[in-house]
């Protein structure tokens, strides 16, 4: 079993950034949605096993020579 908790984001959600070798930028987020603790299971260091619902949002730049014509 599980047990929601209840969060809030502590400002807003940061982009991580990544260069790609074909000269494309990636910028992602999580954007959580839920949180369960899972009752009765604790990581080695005796803090709670969390699970999580979230979104992945990626925003794309490609170079011109990637991109598709209109």
């Amino acid at each position: 079993m599980a047990e929601e908790v209840e969060f809030e984001s502590e400002g807003a959600e940061k982009w991580n950034s990544y260069v790609l070798h074909d000269g494309s930028t990636l910028k992602v987020k999580a954007i959580l949605a839920d949180v369960l603790r899972v009752d009765g299971q604790y990581s080695p260091n005796g803090d709670p096993v969390y699970t999580i619902n979230a979104s992945i949002v990626v925003s794309t730049n490609s170079p011109d020579n990637l991109r598709k014509k209109p």
